[in-house]
C-alpha cells in the first residue's frame, strides 16, 4: 500500500536519518521524500513530507519506531491519488480568479491541485503559474484536464501541457 505521511523532527544532524531507517526496518520502500530547509527560519523543527510503498498490516509498527525515534507524525494517510500531470499557464491569471480556476478542479472530488507555483513580473504584465494536479486514475486526470483546457480557453489563458507524468 502507498502511505503519504508529513513528519515533523527536531532540525538536527541525524535526524533525517533516524525517520527513514524504522521505513527499511518495517520493510517498506520510500517513493518521495520532500525536505526542504528554510535558511532564514527561526525554529529547530523540521517538517518532512515521505509518500511510501509498505507491505499490508506494517502500518503500525512503523508507527510505534518512528515515535520511539522521537519523530512526530502531523499527518498519515493512503495515497489515493496516484495519477499526476503537470501544466503552465500563461495569461492575467490574479485578474481572472486563479482561486477559481483551481476550485474548478478541486471540487471534482477525483482531482485535486497540489503544487502551485506562480511569476508575476508585474501588474499589467501576464503571469505564468506551474500547476501540477493528482487524480485518481488516467481517466479522472483526462476529464480534470478537459476542465482546466475549458477554463483556459474561457479566461483567455494560455494552457501548456504536459510536463510530466506520474503514475
Amino acid at each position: 500500500m502507498q502511505v503519504s505521511m508529513k513528519l515533523e523532527m527536531k532540525d538536527s544532524p541525524g535526524q533525517l536519518v533516524a525517520a527513514i531507517k524504522p521505513i527499511s526496518d518495517v520493510g517498506g520502500n520510500i517513493i518521495a521524500v520532500i525536505h526542504q530547509r528554510e535558511p532564514d527560519q527561526d525554529t529547530d523543527i523540521l517538517d518532512v513530507q515521505i509518500v511510501l510503498e509498505l507491505p499490508e498490516g506494517r502500518l503500525e509498527k512503523l508507527i510505534v519506531l518512528l515515535k520511539e525515534q522521537g519523530v512526530h507524525i502531523q499527518r498519515i494517510g493512503e495515497e489515493r491519488l496516484l495519477y499526476k500531470r503537470t501544466v503552465i499557464l500563461i495569461g492575467h491569471l490574479m485578474h481572472t480568479d486563479l482561486s477559481d480556476t483551481v476550485d474548478q478542479i478541486d471540487s471534482t472530488g477525483y482531482a485535486e491541485v497540489c503544487e502551485l507555483s506562480m511569476s508575476m513580473p508585474a501588474v499589467n504584465e501576464r503571469s505564468s503559474s506551474r500547476i501540477t494536479i493528482k487524480a485518481l486514475s488516467k481517466t479522472d486526470m483526462e476529464s480534470a484536464l478537459a476542465i482546466l483546457r475549458k477554463v483556459a480557453k474561457k479566461k483567455d489563458l494560455l494552457m501548456i501541457e504536459p510536463l510530466g507524468e506520474i503514475a
